[in-house]
């Protein structure tokens, strides 16, 4: 059986408890050593065999774990972040299918909520915005033209956006040019929650000369939107005392009954 498992945005007890329960269990370890941070291999109580996939091409990961599989060991495929978010897994998963081996999957903390704790954001703040867009500039692998950067910038909502921070002075000019002003608050973390994790503070317009100043280049997600300042944002109606809920019930006062 192989397990995918997220390992988190980086600190190592941000990885789920289910994740370091299979890691605890596992036989073989197939990791992404580029991002995650080969400390949680210490989770490990029985000696696995590990891998590093950085090195690896999608065969030699597969050939690894139908091997393992053969052999009835538990395989751990251990993602950084949330694996469901540029992870590549489902041609890992497509490829197990035709070879008749079993997999799960077990879901981790993406980076862009890892760098909102960090900042103590909460990115769907009422009368500001209630929706909050994941997405990618097109690099190596393309972007569908519907969801190019001005396009999704057109809505105002706030924006987590991964494997950008080398094109952060396009990045901010695209931005910009869909319908952010130059002026919306931004915030660039390096390396969220790791040891040596880095956050900056600044808008569109000074985005790519901020990156600069603080030395970052890669390994960034770039949060967009006026959640990032938190001003100016309505109170939730879930908590006020003129609104009822299943829970709460109150008089037309917004006293408490």
């Amino acid at each position: 059986m192989v397990y995918f498992v997220g390992a988190g945005p980086g600190a190592r007890d941000l990885i789920t408890v289910r994740g370091m329960r299979l890691l605890e269990e596992a036989d073989v370890v197939i990791y992404t050593g580029s991002l995650v941070d080969r400390g949680l291999l210490e989770y490990c109580r029985h000696s696995p065999e590990v891998y590093n996939s950085a090195t690896m091409t999608l065969e030699a990961v597969i050939e690894v774990m139908e091997k393992a599989d053969r052999e009835h060991k538990k395989i751990v495929r251990l993602h950084t972040g949330e694996p469901s978010l540029y992870g590549a897994v489902r041609e890992q998963m497509d490829e197990l299918d035709r070879r008749g081996v079993c997999y799960e999957s077990c879901p981790g903390v993406s980076a862009c909520f890892g760098a909102a704790a960090t900042l103590d954001l909460e990115y769907t703040l009422p009368g500001v915005t209630q929706t909050l867009i994941i997405t990618r500039m097109e690099g190596v692998t393309t972007v569908p033209e519907k969801e190019s950067i001005e396009s999704l910038a057109a809505h105002n909502a706030s924006m987590a956006i991964y494997l950008s921070a080398g094109m952060l002075e396009e990045l901010g000019r695209r931005l910009i040019s869909g319908g952010y002003g130059a002026d919306t608050p931004v915030a660039l973390v390096y390396k969220a929650t790791h040891p040596d994790e880095k956050t900056v503070i600044c808008t569109l317009g000074t985005l790519a000369e901020s990156a600069e100043k603080n030395g970052i280049s890669r390994t960034a997600v770039v949060l967009v939107g006026d959640a990032i300042s938190h001003c100016s944002y309505e109170r939730s109606k879930l908590y006020d005392p003129s609104f009822s809920t299943g829970y709460r019930k109150n008089d037309k006062n917004g006293d408490m009954l």
